[in-house]
């Protein structure tokens, strides 16, 4: 007899061995039909899996993350399936999921088109019409290899021949397509009707430079129609909101092949990252942080210690001097800190010490991989580093996430997942310590009643870490701020604070927390999100003063020393141009009020407020104009400083 569980914790006994898709039967036909794989003990397996013993069973649907990964998986194997089928001399190599969708990288002797891309996608769904059943075989790693290898696969049977030569390998077949996965799969290719495929690129073999290039197919495969045109409108929605598209009527910032991967800000960009910069000092000042600042290259040494040497070697900018010397410009501020810390004698009662840098790093992206401001190789990090005993550490975690979410909301974003992301294999510290961090955040989050998502093996090399996922005004979600556990590195560096004893040996716990992340990439995220428009008080512009003719400049100039007085940023425009013009120009450059003087404004004492959106205010006095400000500021986002 066995016994499956289900995830209501009732229970189902047969009286032999099972697959899963006949539990699903067991339970109802509707389940049954709408079965893509089984999850067995925490595990996903296909529907045909057999439970040979007791055991915890959740059936996966479309309806379940884990149901919709399928189907983009086996969405990648029905393309793979197609461009054979088209071109048979094509190569398959791998073919991941990925977020939305999935892509699959392919050798061909020429481009693939736009005509091909419509071509393989016609076909894939013929084939998905066809229902072809989708089978796991398991094959000895040698016959596997010599298969793949008579038939022209030669990347797949190198990834075979990477694999230990005891294991077994799993093949999946659907017609006569044969492709190498662990799977699960779908059942069949009748599950696999909605799907789009998006864009092709280039791909080095294995991510390595120095390997032959590839064709990257991309596509995305969703549970039914509406889902799917609800992401490509997504996608509409973020190609017109670009930042590097927008930033052309922003004018924030530009890149040259002078420094690759690093930003050269202009005046309104600087102005939009000085006023982040300045919110996150109050808010980190109001919340007990001090600020410190550490050198941008450090020696070798300094890093071996840390380990970063040995697990981010490949990620850093290196320079040696004529004494041989060997120093990197800093891709973390974590070391320096530490030092900062380690002078002077510290005791219990200095503890937390909350140290906060806006430290500028530097990390070497392949070229292939930078991405406007969305992924650069020079950066500055609202970083902080908390000192504090294993006591005080759960109460340090759970006010750094509530600094996080209230954070957040300043910009907007209500919407925020967090992710627990727990030991990896490559790792320093004892299991012991990894216990210790862990449950200092999921207990941390547990007090304060919140959500996560685990993530297994996903941890930073030093300590566990949370993430925290914004999502954003279409729909999108962005991995911004972090916050890490580690006692690994106050062991390492050897630093120690007094006891309430008298003992000068007690290490104290490092918490490592960003909340924006990047500053460079959160700004792109925001011009995204707001579409280039702006709260009033985080604006480079907050109004600008724009003359009718010639006989209102004195007056313009008037307006704007008495705004820019009472600490708004207000610009004129002068230009011997037509007023439709500039309020064009202004409201493209998405300005939140565009003031207009004629002549009879300025015998009034008075201007025509214009908002962004093209809404006339009509005539106000500067008295009114500073009340629209400061209202503005109130309603759309922080009240700063500057306008109290």
């Amino acid at each position: 007899m066995i016994t499956v569980t289900l995830p209501d914790n009732s229970r189902r006994t047969f009286a032999s061995s099972i697959s899963v898709k006949n539990v699903a039967k067991d339970i109802g036909t509707g389940l049954a039909k709408a079965t893509i794989a089984g999850l067995v003990d925490g595990r996903q397996v296909d529907a045909d899996f057999i439970i040979h013993s007791d055991a915890r069973l959740t059936i996966l649907t479309d309806r379940s993350p884990e149901g919709l990964f399928i189907i983009r998986h086996s969405t990648a194997h029905l393309m793979a399936m197609a461009v054979k089928q088209l071109f048979p001399s094509a190569q398959v190599t791998i073919g991941p999921v990925i977020a939305d969708g999935f892509y699959y990288d392919f050798a061909f002797e020429r481009p693939f088109t736009p005509e091909d891309l419509e071509a393989i996608e016609e076909c894939m769904g013929e084939l998905a019409k066809q229902d072809h059943v989708i089978t796991r075989e398991e094959w000895d790693r040698d016959e596997a290899r010599d298969f793949f290898n008579s038939i022209g696969e030669d990347y797949k049977a190198e990834i075979i021949q990477s694999i230990p030569a005891n294991e077994t390998i799993s093949l999946y077949r659907q017609g006569e397509f044969v492709d190498l996965c662990r799977g699960p799969h779908v059942p069949a290719t009748g599950k696999l009707g909605v799907f789009k495929l998006t864009k092709v690129a280039g791909a080095y073999w294995r991510g390595d430079h120095n390997n032959e290039m590839l064709q990257r197919i991309y596509g995305t495969a969703w549970a039914n129609k509406k889902d799917l045109k609800a992401y490509l409108h997504r996608i509409e929605e973020a190609e017109k909101r670009d930042h590097r598209k927008l930033n052309k009527k922003l004018d924030l910032f530009h890149f040259s092949d002078d420094a690759p991967g690093s930003v050269f800000w202009h005046p309104k960009g600087w102005t939009l990252f000085l006023q982040l910069l300045d919110y996150m000092r109050r808010r980190q000042e109001d919340a007990g942080y001090v600020e410190v600042n550490t050198p941008d290259v450090m020696d070798r040494s300094l890093w071996e210690t840390s380990g970063h040497w040995f697990n981010y070697r490949e990620n850093m900018f290196l320079t040696q001097t004529e004494d041989e010397r060997i120093f990197a410009l800093k891709p973390m501020n974590c070391p320096g800190s530490v030092s900062m810390f380690s002078q002077g004698l510290k005791s219990y009662r200095d503890l937390p010490i909350r140290m906060a840098e806006f430290g500028k790093v530097h990390r070497y992206e392949p070229s292939g991989s930078l991405h406007g401001l969305m992924r650069v190789r020079h950066f500055t990090q609202d970083d902080a580093h908390i000192y504090c005993t294993e006591e005080q550490m759960e109460q340090e975690c759970i006010d750094v996430i509530d600094l996080v979410l209230d954070i957040y909301k300043d910009f907007g974003f209500e919407d925020v997942v967090i992710k627990l992301s727990t030991r990896p294999e490559k790792r320093i510290g004892t299991d012991e310590v990894w216990d210790k961090l862990e449950n200092a955040l999921s207990n941390a989050l547990g007090v304060m009643g919140l959500d996560y998502v685990l993530y297994p093996g996903e941890g930073a090399f030093y300590g566990p870490k949370l993430e925290f996922v914004l999502r954003d005004a279409i729909g999108r979600d962005w991995q911004c701020g972090t916050l890490q556990v580690d006692m690994n590195l106050p062991e390492r560096f050897d630093i120690t604070y007094v006891d309430d004893t008298g003992g000068r040996e007690k290490r104290p716990v490092m918490l490592h927390r960003a909340l924006f992340g990047s500053l460079e990439r959160f700004i792109g995220i925001l011009i995204e999100h707001y579409e280039g428009a702006f709260p009033i008080w985080l604006s480079p512009d907050q109004a600008v003063v724009a003359n009718i003719t010639g006989e209102q400049i004195e007056y313009c100039k008037e307006i704007t020393k008495s705004l820019r007085n009472k600490g708004f940023r207000v610009t004129s425009d002068l230009r011997n141009e037509k007023i439709g013009f500039k309020i064009r120009e202004h409201s493209m450059s998405r300005v939140p009020f565009i003031l207009v003087v004629g002549e009879r404004e300025k015998d009034s004492r008075t201007v025509s407020v214009r908002s962004r959106d093209g809404t006339d205010l009509g005539k106000k006095t500067l008295d009114e104009v500073l009340y629209i400000l400061e209202e503005g500021i109130k309603q759309l986002g922080r009240l700063d400083s500057s306008a109290e």
